[in-house]
């Protein structure tokens, strides 16, 4: 991304680089700039001060025939610029004159609606009165069918909730010119194709269709055939250095290894932060059980937590106050945690693309990670597939030494605190950080992220500090009244 180029031009001339070489860099940079799109004055200026100057891959591949009005198909994984990539073509074509739902997104969970809809609010500062409305499950539907009657110009949810509303007769569709499908092979793989089919029946065909996904599994050909006319296909390479990601196979004797391996591997990379993946919802909450019994700080996410858990372990985990997230690949996707040092495989994926997906979690921004993978005889074709598509073979690493299970399990440097009181009682992220570090309060070095909610707010202060942190919190006041605070961490 390209802060200022003219002082970058300047700066390379300075260091001797020659016209020519000046010329070819100016051009290249010209050509990703989001000034070179055709997009709306409000919006590149928006751009402006977000520093969104440069475009990423995705983004400098699909923007064009997406405002073109064209139908697209993109592949990249997550974190690649997508969202802003749609989000843009989506904000470039409403008319906000006109006050009707003129595009549907929809994503696989609701943790990624919420995601996407912020984003979108954010590309959208540069445009008056436009209305984004969230509708997803695990809350009331009271509440979005009187924002529904207040009408929007854009609807971003999860397929159930949306098809809930299409079901009830507070949700019509016969306005939508733009449909997004985001990560399209999840929402596939968590059993919505009927329901997806219902949505679309309900949308004009004469529209524009785009669809994003982080692999190109068969059943996303299907749908792409029966939703999409013409598509342009935009593919993004994974960019991974090998350097930057070291890969490890660990090969079991037999099953009975496979969690005894886990703990040895977390014992001998010491991760603060880590993901274990798992292949079903069961096995995930098992293996959380099981390491947080054992001393290690470790939270679960699947499909059959409540919402309220699933945003309380997220939170937990983004604050460094949780070492070890043990999830599913639905339940994951969307996840974008800054420094994630480590993977860990506890099977191998369903196939090579998705484990590609899984490492590409750790090592982002050109920063170093680790990826470890447990296999047993029963798994060893599927070693050899992941080999073909890094061409390379991978043998498997001798197993950690069994004396590691003497070695205490790695503590957060961090401590989540959870306040009983949100946005809806006007509390924000200074009235939280002014409680802490008043009179006699901690350090404002030692207050890590505050995330406030509807409800509730949490905050990351460092573990030496949370006892004093606790009872600033419950003895002190925050808007002037008494509030409750307790401990997170285990």
């Amino acid at each position: 991304m390209v802060a200022n180029n003219e002082f970058c031009y300047y700066y390379l001339y300075s260091l001797g680089v020659t016209p020519c070489y000046l010329l070819q860099w100016d051009l290249l940079v010209t050509a990703t700039a989001f000034s070179s799109l055709s997009l709306p004055a409000g919006l590149v200026d928006n751009l402006s001060t977000l520093g969104y100057n440069t475009m990423t891959p995705v983004q400098a591949q699909s923007l064009p025939p997406v405002l073109q009005g064209k139908d697209i198909i993109a592949q990249a994984k997550t974190g690649s610029g997508k969202t802003a990539a749609f989000s843009l073509g989506v904000l470039a074509k409403l008319n906000v004159k006109r006050f009707r739902i003129q595009s549907l997104v929809l994503c696989p969970t609701r943790e990624l609606a919420e995601q996407v809809a912020v984003e979108m609010r954010k590309l959208a500062r540069g445009i008056h009165n436009i209305k984004i409305l969230t509708l997803c499950g695990g809350v009331s539907i009271g509440p979005q069918i009187g924002s529904l009657e207040h009408g929007a110009h854009i609807i971003v949810g999860t397929p159930g909730r949306v098809d809930d509303h299409i079901r009830k007769g507070t949700l019509r569709l016969d306005d939508v010119e733009t449909l997004v499908l985001d990560e399209a092979d999840q929402m596939l793989d968590m059993g919505f194709q009927d329901t997806l089919d219902a949505i679309i029946e309900r949308i004009p065909q004469q529209r524009q269709t785009l669809l994003f996904s982080a692999t190109f599994p068969r059943a996303i050909e299907a749908i792409a055939k029966r939703v999409l006319k013409n598509p342009e296909m935009v593919k993004v390479e994974e960019e991974q250095e090998k350097s930057t990601i070291k890969q490890y196979f660990y090969k079991m004797d037999n099953n009975k290894q496979r969690y005894s391996t886990l703990k040895l591997l977390l014992l001998k990379f010491t991760p603060q932060s880590c993901v274990v993946f798992c292949n079903t919802k069961v096995e995930t909450q098992q293996v959380c059980d099981d390491l947080a019994s054992e001393g290690f700080s470790a939270v679960a996410l699947h499909g059959d937590l409540e919402q309220r858990d699933r945003e309380r372990t997220l939170i937990h985990f983004a604050n460094k106050s949780a070492s070890i997230l043990v999830a599913t690949d639905v339940a994951a996707r969307g996840l974008d945690i800054d420094d994630m040092d480590m993977v860990i495989n506890y099977h191998l994926a369903h196939d090579p693309q998705t484990h590609v997906h899984r490492v590409g979690r750790t090592g982002r921004a050109g920063k170093k990670g680790v990826a470890c993978s447990i296999y047993g005889d029963a798994e060893q074709f599927k070693v050899a597939q992941i080999g073909d598509h890094y061409e390379r073979d991978f043998l498997p690493e001798p197993m950690p030494a069994f004396s590691l299970l003497e070695k205490p399990p790695y503590k957060p440097e961090m401590v989540t605190l959870m306040i009983d009181a949100g946005k809806k009682q006007k509390v924000r992220a200074g009235d939280i950080l002014g409680a802490l570090t008043g009179k006699e309060g901690i350090a404002g070095r030692q207050v890590g992220k505050i995330n406030v909610l509807d409800n509730v707010a949490f905050v990351a202060v460092e573990r030496n500090s949370s006892k004093p942190a606790l009872r600033k919190l419950t003895e002190g006041n925050i808007k002037g009244r008494k509030i409750r605070a307790r401990r997170l961490n285990r």
